[in-house]
Formats: C-alpha cells, structure tokens, sequence
C-alpha cells in the first residue's frame, strides 16, 4: 500500500512538473520574442561618445535615381556614380562635368594623370581626363561583376565579386594575371564573397590592398601577386567586423590608416595599418537602418566622404 501511494504521488509531481513546462513553453507572453543565442543588434548600434573623432561639416545633395561609388582626384575634385551617369564635382559640391555612360555605374576611381577608370557590370571603361573614351574592354566569364578598381601607372586591378577574384590587367585592356586565387601551398585562402561587396585599393608603398570579406580581413599583394601581409578582425565589438561579409567599403588616409565602413551595422570607423581600432568616424544613428552600399573616399586634406545611398548625399567629416 505504502509503495502505491509513493508511486501516486510520484505521478502527480510529474504531471505538475509538466504543467509548468507547457505553460512557460506556450502560454508565456515573451517566450516568442525572447531568444538568448540572439545577439540584439540596437545594443550594437549604440556608440561611446568618447570614441568618435569626427563630425560632419558638409552635405552634398546628389540628383538621380541612385547613386553607387564615389572617388576624389588629385584636385580634390569629386566623381560619383549612378544609373546612367558619372557626375564630376568641385569641392565645394558644385557640378564641373557630367559623363554619360553605357549602363549603370558601380564603383570607379581616377589615376593620377587624370584618367577615370569606371566599372560597369562586367566592363571597364577609360576616359580621358576631359571625359572623352580612351578605350573599354570586357571581363571574360558568365559571372563577372566588377564591384571596385585601382590603378597604379598602367596597372589596372579589378575586384570581381562574382568570379572571386582580382584581374590585374594592363592601360589597354591586356589581361596580365589573377591574383588571390585558392593556394594551400603559398597559404592564401582565397577570397569568401558572400554578397556583392568586394573593395581594394593602392597603398602608400605601391601595394594592393584587398578586402576578404567573408573572412573580415585585409590582404596585401605586391605588384608580382605575392600576398605580402593581412590581418583580420572578426569580432561583435566594435573593435572588428561582423555579419557574413565586412567591410564592405574602404578608403585609405594619408598615415595609411583604413577608413571602412559595414552593412547591417552602419558605422564608419578608422583602423590602423596593423588593423587595430582607432575610432568611429560616424556612428549607426547617422544613417538610416538598413543602408547597404555606403561608399568612402578621402580628400588630400584627410577629409573623409561617405555617399550616402538612400538619402541621396555626399557627407563631409573632418576630425575634431
């Protein structure tokens, strides 16, 4: 008898134990927000003050449909892309020149004879510094797309996000080699590009600086295609990178510090050439949620312009 009321009362503890857990399973109020392997994204929006070296001094408002790359010449005249066009301001914002073009625009930069290298789709177009056509040659391959350029003397190098690659390519459209390609044996990697945001430039000492997205690092090849240094810095923090792909875009200032900025968290910071976090340049609040495309570019006076896509501007910081 004993042993029947003990396996009863067993029973009933049980059928409480799973009453309770049905009830905070499916009748609690927050159990369908409330997830704790969910990292909360407005916490990460939120910047320390103390850490923000700029402030914006100048806004430019920029007319079409949409706007994609920006790039700053020896002059410190500006070039911003859109859908149909190449437009050429002054400092000052004002409007010095209006290319049309043959597609939309993506991304472009310009040498320092003044010839403006302009990527579209799967093409790249050279103009003359009067903006007359020198010459234009095609990528080969189906998935080609070319998301930035940088030029140095007649070497011309192309991020192509679609085929994961770098060309390296001479003035007049000869292809010389790839660079960055898979290679276990010289330990390079290979690039991960998850999503259209693949972005290099030229360094201070002649070499290429490649961003891996997927992998939130920085890669440098020399001019033979040898990757010469990298670092990397995946993080949640504000000191490094996150999602599946930053950063998405970057500029360089004249210490060789890396201006970048990311998508899904709107920021713009400053790292320095060991990839080490210096400060913000702006913070998430400045933008609206959910921007993708923001591009940089920096001025002979360290200025730093960021194209702002969805409201349509170009933004000028200085530091403070």
């Amino acid at each position: 008898m004993k042993n029947k009321m003990t396996l009863w009362i067993l029973v009933v503890l049980l059928l409480l134990v799973l009453a309770f857990m049905a009830k905070d399973l499916f009748l609690s109020k927050n159990a369908h927000v409330e997830n704790v392997y969910e990292y909360d994204l407005k916490e990460l929006r939120k910047v320390d003050s103390l850490k923000i070296s700029h402030k914006e001094v100048k806004q430019i408002k920029i007319q079409a449909d949409e706007i994609h790359g920006i790039a700053v010449d020896l002059n410190d005249q500006i070039y911003v892309t859109t859908n149909e066009s190449v437009l050429v301001l002054n400092s000052n914002g004002e409007k010095v020149n209006y290319l049309k073009v043959r597609g939309v625009a993506r991304c472009i930069t310009v040498a320092e004879n003044g010839n403006i290298l302009i990527g579209l789709g799967n093409r790249v177009d050279i103009r003359k510094p009067d903006g007359s056509l020198r010459n234009s040659f095609l990528l080969p391959g189906n998935k080609a797309f070319i998301t930035s350029l940088a030029i140095a003397d007649d070497n011309i190098f192309i991020a192509d996000a679609g085929q994961k690659i770098v060309h390296h390519y001479n003035i007049d459209g000869e292809k010389i080699k790839e660079i960055g390609a898979k290679d276990i044996k010289e330990g390079i990697k290979g690039f991960v590009i998850p999503s259209p945001f693949f972005d290099l430039l030229m360094g201070r000492q002649g070499e290429l600086w490649v961003v891996n997205p997927g992998r939130h690092a920085f890669e440098a090849y020399n001019v033979k295609g040898e990757q010469i240094s990298s670092w990397q810095r995946t993080s949640m923090s504000i000191e490094g990178f996150s999602g599946c792909c930053n950063p998405a875009n970057i500029a360089m200032l004249s210490d060789g510090s890396f201006v970048t900025v990311e998508k899904g968290l709107e920021r713009v910071k400053i790292h320095l050439p060991s990839g080490d976090m210096k400060s913000i340049v702006a913070a998430p609040e400045l933008f609206e949620e959910g921007t993708i495309g923001i591009d940089l570019a920096v001025d002979s006076n360290d200025r730093i312009l960021v194209l702002d896509p969805v409201k349509k501007m170009i933004r000028i910081f200085e530091a403070k």
